[in-house]
């Protein structure tokens, strides 16, 4: 499964999450797949989007984080593609 990950960054200060992930690497379980992220600009939220199929390797993860403040919000998400093949046959053809 594909999962979003909303991460905050305390007060907007994203240097100590890059100062750990320099050092120690992002620390992730074994079968849990980093696909990519992206920052907003203000350095308020990272989007994080990881694919596992095991909601206990996100949480072992979160957990490596919580020294340093930051919050995560998990949201299962579905392909654009996925969801055009599901929703499909319910289309109207003209």
């Amino acid at each position: 499964m594909l999962f979003m990950i909303v991460e905050r960054f305390r007060d907007n200060d994203m240097l100590p999450i890059y100062q750990r992930v320099r050092d120690e690497g992002r620390m992730f379980p074994e079968d849990l797949k980093y696909i990519d992220s992206w920052v907003e600009p203000n350095f308020s939220r990272c989007f994080q989007l990881m694919e596992c199929d095991n909601l206990r390797l996100l949480q072992e993860w979160i957990l490596k984080w919580r020294s340093l403040g930051v919050t995560f919000e998990i949201v299962p998400v579905v392909s654009s593609k996925e969801t055009r093949e599901v929703v499909e046959p319910l289309l109207e053809h003209s």
